[in-house]
């Protein structure tokens, strides 16, 4: 499985970040994504102080910043859709330019509204990254469970995670399989366009079916075994101090930033 380091984001380590609860940690993810969803569009002090936060606990982590930055980029397509505010919100215009028959204006309250949002979905991605980065998938869904999240979700998660890798491999050898019965003197597998699609087609087709009648096999097989929807660790389930100062301290550091950027915005 060679393609395990890009779908597996866990980088092994022994520091405070890794140490923590992953329950901590789950509740810790929410609460920073929740408090910059709740932050008015414009606070940019505000952001600049919870990417602080996210810079020392990267520090804090041991991984490199380089490797948690790159994998957090992934935000940033997906918050270019926001990009229709700024031409459509109130406000004065910054900038005009005519595209065919139409006449486009970004204004100042449009390009806050975008740059925010492209921020504050960065900013959420990379504490998520974080998460990844310092919690092995067992952990977290073993911290999914005592949070009592329902059973179907944590089951459904585990599965894909599991067989995840399965797939991908059975679409791997089905690849290398019709590259290898596809082979032309010139270096080129394959024939026109249309060929191609239909070709993968089949292999969409054929891999789906597999991939059912696989998971037919493993149900059987878990049902004739007792499974009744709890998968038991040994886990042990206290928390301790250090989880319980940082979670406070976390939780207190946001609330702190959020009430006064709440009062200074409404002076």
């Amino acid at each position: 499985m060679t393609h395990i380091h890009v779908l597996d984001q866990y980088q092994e380590g022994s520091s405070l970040a890794h140490r923590l609860d992953p329950r901590v940690k789950l509740v810790l993810t929410l609460a920073f994504i929740v408090a910059i969803t709740a932050l008015p569009h414009g606070a940019w002090l505000s952001l600049l102080l919870l990417l602080l936060a996210m810079g020392t606990m990267i520090v804090v982590s041991r991984i490199r910043p380089l490797l948690i930055l790159k994998r957090s980029m992934i935000a940033i397509p997906f918050a270019l859709t926001a990009l229709t505010l700024a031409f459509t919100s109130k406000g004065t215009p910054l900038l005009t330019f005519t595209l065919a028959s139409w006449s486009l204006s970004i204004t100042d309250r449009g390009a806050v509204a975008f740059v925010s949002i492209l921020a504050k979905a960065w900013l959420a991605v990379l504490m998520a990254t974080l998460l990844a980065a310092t919690t092995s998938f067992p952990d977290l869904l073993a911290g999914m469970r005592d949070l009592g999240l329902p059973k179907i979700i944590v089951s459904t998660v585990s599965f894909m995670y599991r067989y995840l890798f399965v797939i991908t491999d059975e679409a791997l050898r089905l690849h290398r399989a019709r590259e290898a019965r596809s082979a032309h003197r010139d270096g080129k597998g394959g024939g026109s366009v249309t060929w191609r699609a239909r070709v993968l087609g089949g292999m969409i087709g054929s891999l789906f079916l597999r991939s059912y009648e696989r998971s037919e096999r493993i149900y059987a097989a878990m049902l004739s075994r007792g499974f009744q929807g709890n998968v038991r660790t040994m886990r042990a389930k206290g928390l301790r101090a250090t989880d319980l100062v940082v979670a406070i301290g976390f939780v207190i550091y946001l609330l702190v930033i959020l009430t006064v950027t709440t009062i200074w915005m409404e002076i």
